[in-house]
């Protein structure tokens, strides 16, 4: 899969039974986080799911579904679920997609071949099935989740908005006005106070309605 691709149609068995993307999340108007990881019963993915299940209200609220995967079988999910709960004090309330046919995954090109399991990869799709992030980790370190979450929530105003965000980007912070296509457009901005040049020009967050903000 490639950034901007529509995600694929097709329905999936999970820890909370099957999902049907176009009709639970997209139908639904929802946003989809889908996160893959290598293996269950593996060191950094349990750190990892501990971590996406303190985030998990916080993407609920951003109208999003959070569901993970790997190429284990549901049983392998369930026993792993109940360990992570057991050992360490934490419920998985997100689905978990069970792949162990790698029929998903090679939809979404994240098997390495030369392991046989997930790439420990990220997708976030819009509630059009566009695919408008996606980024790949090596297996031997964990994802940061505050940064999915602020690309996340980036995602999300740039939708509503239209505009875009700026390097080092927080919700509160300035956002960008998109460059002007017409020439006196362009030379009007450059008497305006947020305009930094002509292609480049600030807006303050607080001025964006409500609806349009996260």
């Amino acid at each position: 899969m490639k950034l901007y691709q529509k995600f694929p149609e097709t329905q999936v068995l999970t820890t909370k039974g099957p999902i049907d993307f176009y009709k639970d999340v997209f139908g639904k108007g929802k946003w989809l986080f889908l996160f893959a990881h290598p293996a269950d019963f593996t060191p950094v993915c349990t750190t990892e799911f501990v971590e996406f299940q303190k985030a998990y209200e916080e993407f609920k609220k951003l109208n999003v579904e959070l569901v993970g995967m790997s190429v284990d079988s549901i049983y392998s999910h369930i026993a792993w679920l109940s360990d992570i709960e057991q050992k360490y004090g934490t419920k998985i309330d997100f689905p978990l997609i069970a792949d162990p046919d790698k029929k998903f995954a090679r939809l979404l090109d994240i098997v390495d071949d030369a392991s046989g399991v997930t790439i420990r990869a990220v997708f976030l799709v819009n509630p059009e099935g566009v695919i408008r992030f996606m980024a790949y980790y090596p297996i031997e370190y964990g994802r940061k989740i505050e940064e999915l979450l602020r690309i996340t929530k980036a995602a999300i105003v740039n939708a509503k908005a239209k505009v875009s965000l700026p390097a080092n980007w927080e919700p509160g912070k300035e956002v960008i006005v998109p460059a002007p296509t017409i020439i006196d457009e362009a030379r009007m901005r450059l008497n305006m106070p947020n305009a930094k040049s002509w292609y480049l020009m600030f807006k303050k967050y607080e001025e964006l309605p409500p609806e349009q903000r996260v």
